[in-house]
């Protein structure tokens, strides 16, 4: 094989001058390349050889370049070695005139909901199932393929969702896409061509999806809310609506039994579409998890899930289960926008499923966060005991009731306590004419394992002040 510079040593991007002969202009551009800092003291150069294929120049034109700069004290070569950048003193830029504005410190502890304890992402049992999808995985499988997604995740999502969530998937209408917001932003672009000019909400929500319909040119409508969830089976003039029915984000509460009748009746009676949202629907603690609405009628809702909240929002990986009449509309604009999911990772979460590895890990999270949340109401009821933790036993986050009008104190009280952490009206529609709450969101997944006691500590200390210890009872002395 000839020897060229795709076969030879490393790469190394040098541009000679030419006006001063090849020899000197060699000498310079290296001379300027290791003054400037862009070959560091100690890296190794292409041998002479390497570097005179590359250049496509004389072997001895390298040599003597090498040479005269390892005479100037720029370079060294040593036997064995080969030719390096001489370490030398680096000159350090001076300081700037202007001072720095001083950054804002970082919370100590992290209770903002939306993120499970990265730290107990199962690095070792998904290296495990990376090798095992690579060692098996067909050679089409690196290139490009079905826009909905490598057939072998969908087939395992299928099954899983059937067993675990109560969902009729069908692998040909389930699409992979890369998390929650990319699916909403991909059906929503479907709807708009279809005509939808609005959709229905929830009056408690994420602003980053309302702010993803209206970019869609969706108008967001919050409907009214209370402790039997959303009132969405009454609706007149919407077409769609955007729902959390498992575990409402983020009041806490489980779509109550006969508002799900409601809404799947009014979806059939209208021909109109419930998104449903089951971002964390593995995570109940008390009894088994309510099942997926789409169960009750697969034409009239479609099914919202990601690995978000059960293994990491890293690895951008999320699906949709379809009714028929928008698969091939889903699947074709798709397949036209570009929109892809890393085929790897597809084949690596198939393989964590199938293997038993997902159930596996859920288990052990579900128990791991059940017993947060429960230190949490023991805590609370101990040493706040005027704050009130609302919601099912479910999920990686909790709503707790303040006294009115004490929201703002409370999240400036946890922010001097090192807290972060998100008051209820952080997530109230605009627009809702839902009766105001104060309270604070908190996401007990949040923190790793180590951290969660001295959040915890610190959340009860912020907390303490709404809940004064009571006046000591003094008996009057006895006038006898």
């Amino acid at each position: 094989m000839e020897e060229t510079w795709a076969t030879l040593g490393v790469d190394l991007h040098v541009e000679p001058t030419g006006a001063t002969g090849v020899r000197k202009g060699l000498t310079d551009a290296l001379r300027e390349a290791v003054r400037s800092g862009r070959l560091a003291p100690g890296m190794r150069l292409p041998s002479s050889r390497s570097l005179a294929a590359d250049l496509g120049i004389a072997r001895n034109t390298v040599a003597d370049a090498y040479a005269d700069l390892v005479a100037e004290g720029w370079l060294t070569a040593r036997q064995g070695s080969g030719t390096r950048v001489a370490e030398r003193t680096v000159v350090q830029p001076a300081p700037e005139t202007a001072p720095r504005r001083r950054e804002q410190g970082r919370p100590t502890y992290d209770l903002v909901p939306g993120s499970p304890d990265l730290a107990s992402f199962p690095r070792a049992a998904w290296l495990k199932a990376a090798r095992r999808a690579l060692t098996a995985a067909p050679h089409d499988a690196l290139g490009y393929s079905d826009p909905r997604g490598r057939p072998e995740l969908r087939t395992a999502l299928a099954g899983y969702l059937s067993r675990a969530r109560g969902v009729r998937a069908d692998p040909d209408r389930i699409v992979i896409c890369s998390g929650f917001a990319d699916g909403l932003t991909l059906l929503s672009a479907v709807l708009r061509q279809r005509g939808l000019r609005s959709i229905a909400v929830e009056s408690y929500g994420l602003d980053v999806h309302w702010n993803l319909l209206h970019r869609s040119g969706l108008r967001t409508t919050p409907l009214p809310f209370d402790e039997r969830g959303t009132r969405a089976g009454d609706m007149t003039g919407e077409r769609a609506v955007l729902l959390t029915p498992a575990h409402q984000f983020p009041m806490g509460v489980p779509l109550h039994p006969d508002r799900r009748a409601a809404v799947v009746d009014w979806a059939r009676r209208t021909g109109g579409l419930i998104l449903e949202d089951d971002y964390d629907g593995e995570f109940r603690y008390d009894r088994q998890p309510v099942g997926a609405l789409q169960g009750l009628d697969p034409d009239q809702v479609v099914y919202f899930g990601t690995a978000s909240k059960a293994l990491a929002p890293g690895l951008r990986l999320g699906w949709l289960v379809l009714p028929p009449s928008l698969a091939a509309d889903v699947t074709s604009l798709k397949d036209g926008g570009g929109w892809s999911t890393g085929a790897l990772d597809q084949l690596t979460l198939a393989e964590f499923i199938t293997s038993g590895a997902y159930d596996r890990h859920v288990r052990a999270t579900r128990l791991r966060y059940r017993r947060r949340r429960d230190a949490l109401v023991a805590a609370l009821a101990t040493r706040a005991p005027a704050v009130r933790v609302t919601g099912i036993s479910a999920g990686l986050h909790a709503v707790l009731q303040l006294p009115p009008g004490t929201e703002q104190s409370a999240v400036h009280t946890a922010a001097w306590q090192g807290l972060a952490v998100y008051g209820l009206t952080r997530f109230r529609h605009p627009d809702a004419t839902t009766d105001r709450l104060d309270a604070l969101v908190v996401g007990y997944g949040t923190p790793a394992d180590h951290a969660w006691s001295g959040a915890l500590d610190a959340l009860c200390r912020a907390l303490a002040v709404f809940s004064p210890e009571p006046r000591a009872h003094i008996t009057p002395k006895s006038t006898k």
